[in-house]
Order: C-alpha cells, then sequence, then structure tokens
C-alpha cells in the first residue's frame, strides 16, 4: 500500500492546529485570563479588591506628605545646625487616651443619630411622606448614572478636590451664591407644594 504524501500530511497537521486554541503564556486557560483565577479575567479580579486599592492609595498619599515633611525638617535642621526636634512632637505629645466616660458620651451620641437615621429610613421606605419617597427615589436613579461614569477612586478624588475648593469660593462669593440659593429653595418648595395638593391624601394629611 502507497504512503500518503507529504502534502497531505501538511494539510492535516494544518487543519488540526488552526482548531485549536491558543494558550495562554505561562500556561492553560483563554487569552487575557488570570492565572491565579483560571477563567476569570483579571479585571474582575480588580474590581473585586478596588476597596483595598482605594484604601492602599490613600495611606500611601498620607504617609508620602509625612515622611517628605520629616526629611525635609531633618535636611533644614542640618543645614541651620539647629535642634528644633521632631517636626511633629507637638501631635505625638498629645494624650489621645479615650476615657470609659468619654466612650459611653460619643456611644450615645452616636446612637442618638443611629436612631434618627433608622427612623428616616423606615419612613422614607415604607413611603410615610410620599414626596419624599418621590425625591430619594430620583435621586438614586441619579446616582446609577454617577456610578456608571465614575469609579471609586474617581469619586475620591473629586470629593477631596470639592472639600478644598468649595469653602473658598463660598468665602469669595458668598452674597451670589446664597442669593441663588434662597432663589432654587423657594421655587423648589414651591414645586413641592404644587406636587402635595395635587397628590390624593396629601393635602388632607398637611391640613391636619
Amino acid at each position: 500500500m502507497a504512503e500518503p504524501s507529504a502534502a497531505t500530511q501538511s494539510h492535516s497537521i494544518s487543519s488540526s492546529s488552526f482548531g485549536a486554541e491558543p494558550s495562554a503564556p505561562g500556561g492553560g486557560g483563554s487569552p487575557g485570563a488570570c492565572p491565579a483565577l483560571g477563567t476569570k479575567s483579571c479585571s474582575s479580579s480588580c474590581a473585586a479588591f478596588s476597596v483595598i486599592s482605594v484604601v492602599s492609595y490613600l495611606i500611601l498619599a498620607l504617609l508620602s506628605v509625612t515622611i517628605s515633611f520629616r526629611i525635609y525638617k531633618s535636611v533644614i535642621q542640618a543645614v541651620q545646625k539647629s535642634e528644633e526636634g521632631h517636626p511633629f512632637k507637638a501631635y505625638l505629645d498629645v494624650d489621645i487616651t479615650l476615657s470609659s466616660e468619654a466612650f459611653h458620651n460619643y456611644m450615645n451620641a452616636a446612637m442618638v443619630h443611629i436612631n434618627r437615621a433608622l427612623k428616616l429610613i423606615i419612613r422614607l421606605f415604607l413611603v410615610e411622606d410620599l414626596v419624599d419617597s418621590l425625591k430619594l427615589a430620583v435621586f438614586m436613579w441619579l446616582m446609577t448614572y454617577v456610578g456608571a461614569v465614575f469609579n471609586g477612586i474617581t469619586l475620591l478624588i473629586l470629593a477631596e478636590l470639592l472639600i478644598f475648593s468649595v469653602p473658598i469660593v463660598y468665602e469669595k462669593y458668598k452674597t451670589q451664591i446664597d442669593h441663588y440659593v434662597g432663589i432654587a429653595r423657594d421655587q423648589t418648595k414651591s414645586i413641592v407644594e404644587k406636587i402635595q395638593a395635587k397628590l390624593p391624601g396629601i393635602a388632607k394629611k398637611k391640613a391636619e
């Protein structure tokens, strides 16, 4: 019997290799898969540790500021040959020990806020006031778009920028901001009163 030709053998080898999926570097699995998680992608694994990443970045940012300032002051003291000591000595000497009485006071104050928050949650979700529950629904609906556009780290960066920039802008344009905020508050109040007057049962409840 005649042996198969070289062309036939090469055709069968190329067909079998064409049907096989390429393996990822460093082991089997689909391309782009995490070696430690098998078929799960690296993006999903990173999303699971986003909170850890955010906390780590915040701590690193704080440490970079304090360490840089500590080294800077040490260099200045070495150049000027002064003996000012540790730059954070005033804060290190502060007594931060929490007594049992202070702890109970803080816990009592926290419990007041917790109970108030629980009552508010129950009132909103059980629709004691229809307008307030609708406000929460609209706000949560808008927050879904915010969450789709920004991730956690971006929101933290924006919050940090707003914390430092808003007070400065408000002090500079306090009169104008208060004027427009008052106009917006009055218009919102009038719209809410109109809605409450048209909703069944709300107007009667307000009158009582």
